[in-house]
Formats: structure tokens, sequence, C-alpha cells
């Protein structure tokens, strides 16, 4: 238990002794007894007491696995029963797919995975017998190439007749996809539309009325799209893109202006396969495992503060080349005052001191959006070498001239936000470099350090971040809306995992609705646990 100021581990400690001896005789024990015998665990009381005054090792192991067991155990029962009761959502018509037609359109061809993943959201979305409205995730690399993905199911389902909306974090990504996908659909009809927080009031008012009148057929925006005032004619497709930045709640939020839209989420956080079945329980998976072949690897190097001089003198080197480079620097606290203040700091030392010949510009989060947007914009037509940043920067946006990403204090990040920083440089044709800078010598630094160095493959990466930190931090679960873990470690207990995952697959095949007697003391934890989090 985390201590606070006034409230000392001895007060912890004399609460929880007072707490304990409070239980009744008999603790209501929410896992079927059948199960607990099987698996040979512990009844509640006793793993109560043991994992607070332990009176041995074994005792305290004993408890420990049955409170892992108990909490990973209710969560995937949660997720399937929100899985369930999507399943059982009215029937909808099936779709004609008119992906192949949409493939005609791309100045590209698509990978094998890039269809694969098409196919597998199609036939989702028509299949002729009994069709459920569609729930599945995309997981591809940074690069992968998820745009067109979701670019062709808008395509089809709005073939079919219905419209779909694309939502993206952050203004300058929504403005990137819809530059793109406009582009790609220019000689089709479609209209596509465009709604963040700097569209003005009169042009808010127009595109409100066209999305409810039907005459814009998809539209692509920020967490704007969920305001009150957005309705739909008949809205079909729901996109989210880097659903980690919005919550379960806003995915329902959205969807909730359509007669149960299909739903598709996009992710460039590669999480492991097992770990990914848990966060997105309530979804199906699709992976897009491989790059355009037009991507170049990127080189990267961790160094310390010894090569600074030369890392200086190979950022001059390339943009005397004409390329352009990303600094971002490290998180100092949470709070944007301070990183701006860092940020501030280091593109003064820039642009006075190191690189007084080169235009250097700064970016950080207490800047007004629209600021932003004309940094980024001025960034991308090549009107700034050096661009100083906090990680703002760190979601889909393209500058293919951009040849090298410099991360200060690199050891304050982690991994898969490393790799996601990363892969803002490469999308060109130019070779690219990362450096990462560093100021540690613990052991656990220097082996993140490696772990970059040697992969550009983002789920290896995943998986040792997640051994190296815990899944706590790997993942604030709090955004998605899911129940905090008290005691589990995703990564450390994966044998449970599996376990429960089989398990709870099984229960809800015989009892989905959790409504056999032995099963009721189930029904009410999870529903305790999710309470007030997502509707179950």
């Amino acid at each position: 238990y985390h201590q606070t100021e006034g409230l000392s581990t001895r007060m912890i400690r004399n609460a929880v002794k007072h707490a304990l001896a409070l239980l009744p005789e008999q603790v209501k024990d929410p896992i079927p007894y059948s199960i607990r015998m099987q698996h040979h665990l512990c009844e509640l009381r006793y793993a109560l007491e043991q994992i607070h005054f332990p009176d041995s090792m074994e005792s305290k192991e004993i408890a420990k696995k049955r409170l892992v067991f108990e909490e990973l155990f209710t969560l995937q029962l949660g997720l399937l029963e929100l899985k369930y009761r999507k399943k059982q959502e009215t029937s909808l018509p099936p779709f004609i797919d008119y992906s192949n037609e949409f493939f005609q359109l791309l100045p590209f061809a698509p990978t094998g995975a890039q269809k694969r993943a098409i196919s597998e959201a199609m036939a989702d979305m028509t299949n002729p017998k009994n069709r459920k409205p569609m729930s599945r995730l995309v997981q591809g690399d940074v690069g992968s190439g998820k745009t067109a993905v979701a670019a062709a199911l808008c395509y089809s389902v709005i073939k079919n007749g219905v419209q779909a909306a694309l939502m993206a974090p952050t203004e300058i990504l929504a403005q990137q996809h819809h530059a793109s996908i406009s582009n790609i659909l220019k000689d089709t009809g479609i209209s596509v539309g465009l709604l963040t927080g700097s569209v003005t009031p009169a042009k808010k008012r127009k595109l409100l009325e066209q999305l409810q009148d039907g005459s814009i057929q998809m539209v692509i925006g920020t967490h704007a799209l969920i305001s009150e005032t957005v309705a739909f004619q008949n809205l079909g497709l729901v996109i989210t893109d880097e659903q980690h930045r919005f919550g379960v709640r806003q995915r329902a939020t959205i969807s909730k202006k359509g007669e149960n839209p299909d739903v598709l989420v996009m992710t460039a956080t590669p999480i492991p396969r097992t770990l990914a079945l848990i966060l997105y329980g309530d979804l199906d998976i699709s992976i897009i495992d491989e790059l355009p072949p037009n991507r170049k690897k990127i080189d990267t190097f961790a160094v310390t503060k010894s090569m600074e001089e030369r890392v200086n003198n190979f950022i001059r080197k390339q943009i005397d080349e004409g390329r352009q480079v990303y600094v971002v620097c490290p998180l100092v606290e949470e709070t944007e005052e301070i990183d701006a203040k860092a940020v501030l700091e280091l593109s003064e030392k820039y642009k006075n001191e190191l690189f007084k010949n080169y235009r250097v510009e700064y970016l950080h989060g207490k800047m007004r959006p629209k600021e932003k947007d004309a940094i980024m914009q001025e960034f991308k037509e090549g009107n700034i070498d050096i661009l100083i940043s906090t990680t703002v920067i760190e979601v889909g946006v393209n500058v293919p001239n951009a040849s090298i990403m410099i991360v200060e204090n690199a050891e304050r990040f982690g991994l898969a936000q490393l790799h996601q920083l990363r892969g803002r440089v490469g999308r060109g044709e130019y070779k690219s470099y990362c450096i990462l800078k560093y100021n540690s010598k613990s052991d656990v630094v220097k082996k993140r350090m490696q772990t970059m160095q040697e992969t550009n493959d983002g789920f290896v990466i995943a998986k040792k971040d997640l051994e190296l930190r815990g899944s706590g931090e790997f993942f604030g679960t709090k955004q998605h809306g899911l129940p905090e873990f008290k005691i589990a470690n995703l990564f450390e207990d994966m044998p449970i995992l599996k376990l429960v995952q089989s398990l709870a697959i099984k229960i809800e095949q015989e009892d989905a609705k959790l409504e056999l007697k032995k099963n009721k003391p189930l029904k009410i934890l999870i529903n305790k646990k999710f309470s007030g989090r997502i509707e179950i």
C-alpha cells in the first residue's frame, strides 16, 4: 500500500490488522469451490490473512497465487461478458465487400498483411448468417500502413450506403488522415469532412448539417466527434486511431451515435498477443506484421555525454545535405509547465550556442493547438531544420525529409515510447538514424538501450519493456477504463493469465450471464470491479 504524507507504514499495518479482525468467521468466497479445488487455491479468508501477515514464505506464495488468480479471472470474465453482450446485439444486414475496387485507387500495392487485416474485418461485416457488429483491433507497428486499412473499410461501408467516422487523438494527426484519405478518394464522389476544435463555428455548423443529412459520408476528427452536437444520418463504421489515447468509454460514446455500428480500433503500440487479449478482451484481433517494401531500417545508437560533439557534427552534416532533425526532450515531471521549460532551455542553447546558423524551433504541450499545428506545418514544408519538442510529436505525423531523431535523457522513457518516437523518421527515401542520449550507469537502462540498438521489431520491444518495467508502467490501464491491478503482474503471472483465459471461456460457454447459483458470487464481484468504469 502506498504511503502518503501523514500515513506511515505502522499506521497502515494497524489499519490492516483491525480490518482483518473485523472479517466474519465465514468469508463469502467468489470463486466457486470446484474451481478452487481443481486449481489448488486457498480460501479467500486465508489468502487475505497470509498476504498481509504471512506465517511463512510458503503461505505468502499460496495467498498470492490465489489473489492473482482472482484478479485476472474476474477481469477476463468481465471482458468476455462485454463481448457476449455485443454479440447479443441485434443482427445487421451483411455488407458487400468493395475492398478490391478500393485497391485500384491506391498508388501502391498493399502488403499481404494489410490485405489480411482488411479481409478479416470484411469477413465480420459480410457474414450472411446472423451478422453482428464488428469489434476488431488492428495492431500494426509504426509505419505498417494502418491508414490504408482504415480507408479500405470506410470505402466499402460507404459504398454500402452508410457513413464512417475516424477519430484520431490529435488535430495534426486528424488533418494528416484527412489529407491522405481525401487524396485517395478524390475521384470517387465520396465526401470527406474534417472536424477538430479549431474548425470555425460557421464551418462547423455547415459540417454538422451535412453529417445529419448524409451529404458527408465520412468524417475524420479528434474527440470533438463525441460531443453532443454531432449527429449522423446513418453511422455504420467507427474507427479509433491510437486507441491507448482514448478510453473504453470514449469508444462507447461515439458508437452510440449509430445503430450498432461496426467498430475498428487501431494501435501502433505493439502489445504481445496474450496481453492484447486481456486489455482488449472485448475485441477480435488482427495484426499487420510486415512493413511496406519502401520502409528503410533505422540505425539506432545509444550514446553518453562523451559523444555529444560527434553527435552535433553529425546533425550539422545531415542538415547540410538537406535533411531535418527532431530533438525530443524528456518528461521532466508529469506537468506541462516544467516540460515546456526544459524545451525552452534546450532550444535557447541550440539557437544561441550549438546551431547558430540553422533554423531551430520548439514545440510543447502548453502551446495552443493552432500554434502547434503551424509549427508542425512549417517543419513538414522544410522551413525548420531542427525541431525541439516534448513527446507531443510521437503519434503518426509524417515528415519524409526528417532523417534524425535525437532523444535526450532516453533513460526516462519506456521502450515502447522510444520505439514510437523512432518511428517518426525513416518515412522517406533517406537513410535515417535514431540517437538515444542517456545519462545513467544502471544495468536496466543499459539493457534497454541495447534492446533499442538491436531490434526494430515493436513486438520484441514491447515484450522486453514488460520484462524490465512490469505491466503497471507499461500500460496505464486507467486509460482503458479497466480495473487496476492490485497484485497481478501481467508479465510474471503469464502462466496464471493463460490458465484463467481458457477457464473464463469455458464458463462463458456454459453460463454466459453467470446466472448459475455457483457463479452468482463471481457475478457480484465483477459488477463491483467494473462499476463506474464500463457498463457491464
